[in-house]
């Protein structure tokens, strides 16, 4: 991606972060950037299609920022535990999440969600990779007996959809100012482990 449409995708994530995205328009952008209006549609045709690939670049970023990449199945069958594992990936996704602009975008999006389909559908995406990849790791897990699992899909969509709730609340927390529960997920991770690790080898 070229600098100026780097720029362009800053420059709306500041503008919404200031006043909501729902009020930042094609002219304000372009304003803040410092071209034209015209110019502005060279490179996005819409404020939706700025906010989509807002999503793809800062996504990226911070998973190169966060050094989150694949996880490595063939080390599934060494002496590391069930428990450093989930902790492992969930730290990793943490990681990327709270990247400072990652985490203004998500506040953005999540604040438009119920108005904005274009938000409610990044959010179901970003829902829905974090499922899949949750579900290819309990599958390994399975497999490589560190945890057994009558149902790999069930289990993963609700160990995701928990973890996903998690962040939720620690950010409520943060934005609320009040005191943050850092055992909270690590409970929940102790607890998951003890119900379904007990088969693990």
């Amino acid at each position: 991606m070229n600098d100026r449409k780097n720029e362009i995708i800053m420059a709306t994530l500041e503008l919404a972060a200031e006043n909501g995205l729902g009020t930042v328009s094609m002219q304000q952008i372009a304003s803040k950037v410092g071209i034209t209006k015209a110019s502005l549609y060279n490179h996005f045709s819409s404020r939706d299609e700025i906010v989509e690939e807002m999503y793809v670049v800062l996504r990226d970023m911070s998973k190169r920022k966060a050094a989150v990449g694949g996880i490595d199945y063939d080390k599934l069958g060494t002496e590391v535990t069930l428990k450093d594992i989930l902790m492992g990936a969930v730290s990793s996704y943490r990681s990327m999440v709270n990247d400072p602009d990652m985490f203004l975008f998500y506040k953005v999006i999540m604040s438009e969600r119920t108005i904005n389909n274009v938000a409610a559908e990044i959010m179901v995406k970003e829902t829905e990779t974090m499922i899949n990849a949750t579900k290819s790791l309990f599958y390994a897990l399975e497999v490589k007996g560190k945890a057994h699992f009558e149902d790999p899909d069930a289990a993963a969509f609700s160990f995701a959809m928990a973890v996903h709730a998690i962040l939720d609340y620690e950010s409520d927390i943060k934005f609320a100012g009040q005191k943050s529960k850092p055992k909270m997920l690590m409970s929940y991770i102790d607890e998951f482990c003890r119900v379904y690790g007990k088969h693990s080898s």
